[in-house]
């Protein structure tokens, strides 16, 4: 049987992934749009070619971005709804985090490129909207369980990770249109007061 030795299988996977981690670097810099694939390769130390074999254009490129920008958001989520018991000490750690990203260059700019690039391709933006709409459904569910344990007062769950997503997103876009607009830990101070505002009477909201 002709099938790929194991060993190569990896290399493979290990070169695509030194595309992207160039790729990362290079947005860093200077952004999507100012990207060019023989920027890319160059960082990577690879071969036009190589890239070649692993995307047909520089828009599989920002994809592969997107999901694994996606990905670690997902695996975070998924560690917070089994390390947490608590809806909202779940929501807190997530914006947290989120936040943190925020300080991340690459992902600023990659997040601002990519509002974009969905406007204009209706690929990227059925893959945007699919990720968007996993993480509210779950961020929803952890609203819901908040409500009922009576931490979180009855407010729309939808409507409410709608508005956490939307924030994280609109943050990342304003500082990267303004970078010396807002400090990122005085965000993180202000949603702290505005969670503590919409904690139900339970004793458990005030534990931390």
């Amino acid at each position: 049987m002709g099938h790929m030795p194991k060993i190569g299988i990896e290399a493979r996977e290990e070169r695509r992934q030194e595309l992207v981690d160039a790729a990362w670097r290079c947005v860093a810099r200077s952004g999507y749009h100012n990207l060019t694939i023989d920027e890319v390769c160059t960082e990577a130390e690879l071969s036009k070619g190589a890239f070649y074999t692993y995307f047909k254009q520089k828009l599989d490129l920002l994809i592969a971005l997107l999901d694994e920008d996606a990905a670690s958001l997902e695996e975070l989520i998924a560690d917070l709804g089994e390390s947490h018991g608590s809806g909202i000490e779940r929501i807190r750690r997530y914006l947290r985090a989120v936040l943190e990203r925020g300080e991340d260059r690459a992902v600023v700019q990659m997040r601002a490129d990519l509002w974009a690039e969905v406007r204009d391709d209706p690929e990227v933006q059925q893959r945007f909207a699919e990720t968007v709409r996993q993480r509210r459904t779950m961020l929803a569910e952890w609203i819901t369980a908040a409500i009922h344990s009576g931490e979180l007062i009855d407010i729309p769950a939808n409507a409410f990770a709608s508005i956490l997503l939307a924030l994280a997103d609109g943050l990342m876009l304003h500082n990267s249109i303004d970078p010396g607009g807002f400090r990122w830990e005085n965000i993180r101070t202000a949603l702290g007061v505005l969670l503590d505002g919409i904690a139900g009477p339970t004793p458990a909201s005030r534990s931390r």
